[in-house]
């Protein structure tokens, strides 16, 4: 009952209210260079969500307004939606991909309001910036061979530097740290 349940809270992400919906609200901040991967894993499904600050997917923060910045969003986009290339799991395994939802939140932040005695402009500005919000759905034909996990993710975008990985399958919940100088996850024990 306890996977059901984390399963169905890393579904309810999937459902978001209308305002957290539109193209442009305001996101809590976040620190570049490092991203969540949440994944569940019960019976054959593996459930992956992503959250990851723009800045390390595209290389900057602000709308996408030139042709160039817009290639490169696009870019961003497609990489993202080839789950099994950035999160690469054992053949034997044998996982594909049921759904890859990308998308791009955009929305500011304060930087620097109300905080000591400066009063000029600068201070007060709303700062532009983007995050990608990523949901996967996978099926595995031998989910208990998903002993490690290698992270193509950090080839893929240079400016990515660590993802926190939450863990949770029949056998309990895990927390990791995977970063660009070990980008292997090892799940013995834990399917």
């Amino acid at each position: 009952m306890k996977m059901l349940s984390a399963v169905v809270v890393l579904g309810a992400f999937a459902v978001q209210p209308a305002a957290a919906q539109s193209a442009h609200r305001e996101l809590g901040p976040h620190e570049h260079g490092r991203g969540t991967l949440n994944i569940a894993i019960e019976g054959n499904r593996v459930s992956m969500e992503l959250e990851v600050p723009g800045m390390d997917i595209a290389g900057f923060e602000h709308a996408a307004k030139t042709r160039k910045d817009k290639t490169t969003l696009e870019t961003a986009k497609q990489k993202l939606s080839m789950p099994l290339s950035l999160f690469k799991l054992p053949v034997s395994a044998a996982c594909r991909v049921t759904e890859a939802k990308v998308d791009v939140e955009t929305g500011e932040h304060d930087r620097g309001k109300g905080r000591g005695t400066d009063t000029s402009k600068s201070s007060d500005e709303e700062h532009h910036h983007s995050a990608f919000h990523n949901q996967y759905s996978l099926e595995c034909n031998s989910p208990a061979n998903i002993t490690t996990i290698e992270f193509g993710y950090f080839n893929a975008f240079p400016s990515a530097e660590k993802l926190d990985v939450n863990l949770i399958t029949p056998k309990g919940e895990s927390k990791y740290e995977v970063t660009r100088a070990n980008p292997v996850l090892s799940l013995a024990g834990m399917i």
